[in-house]
């Protein structure tokens, strides 16, 4: 059974998720602040947590930090804070996902069974550091030998546009914030600078998307980052 660590300081907000969590199957553990949050999570590892930023005792980005410094365990935001910088923040700390309060239930579970089921596949060889071949729609991009096909030709990408692909399809599904693509591929100094990569965004839909216009792979999400969906 799939275990899933709930962490909030609302006590409705605790029972309607392990309400609608238990009628799924799922086994649930509940923590109504961040240093029981680290402490159920030492004593068993849960499949997912879902985090509260907002804690009695320290901010949920403590808690993402505590978590990653051990652990890869998916972690899915749920928080009031709808600032683009505090989701940027969460996120760049280690959270998966950033879902804002309130919610719609089946939208939460629909983003929980996502990045549950990212962390498997990665767990099993698919899209982690190692696998040679990620497929793009029509192309076929092999990591190890840096090139890009569609249909037996090749697909020519400038450094920049391979940089940011490959951040991107190392990541599966996982949504990476523009200040921390900003700060992998042109350094620490261009963080403010998003419109250098909605430039190079659109130039990679153009070369590899199958319609550019309504792109299924390399998703933007607005005011956040950008996520690779496979």
């Amino acid at each position: 059974m799939t275990r899933i660590l709930v962490v909030d300081d609302e006590p409705q907000i605790l029972r309607a998720l392990r309400i609608n969590l238990k009628s799924r199957t799922y086994e649930v553990e509940t923590a109504a602040n961040g240093v029981d949050a680290l402490a159920s999570a030492a004593r068993r590892l849960p499949d997912a947590v879902l985090l509260d930023l907002g804690l009695p005792d320290m901010d949920g980005v403590e808690v993402i930090l505590g978590l990653r410094g051990w652990t890869t365990v998916p972690i899915v935001v749920l928080s009031g804070r709808t600032d683009p910088g505090e989701k940027i923040h969460a996120l760049d700390a280690g959270a998966d996902d950033y879902v804002t309060k309130p919610f719609a239930m089946e939208e939460l579970l629909a983003r929980l069974r996502a990045v549950i089921r990212r962390h498997q596949q990665v767990a099993a060889g698919l899209g982690s550091a190692g696998t040679s071949s990620v497929r793009l729609g029509g192309c076929e991009v092999d990591l190890v030998a840096h090139s890009v096909s569609r249909e037996g030709e090749t697909v020519r990408l400038t450094r920049t546009e391979w940089a940011l692909l490959e951040i991107l399809l190392r990541h599966p599904g996982q949504l990476v914030s523009t200040s921390r693509l900003l700060a992998d591929v042109w350094g620490n100094s261009h963080t403010g600078e998003a419109g250098y990569l909605r430039f190079h965004m659109a130039r990679l839909r153009r070369k590899l998307e199958d319609d550019p216009q309504n792109p299924r792979h390399l998703m933007t999400e607005y005011g956040t980052g950008y996520r690779f969906v496979p």
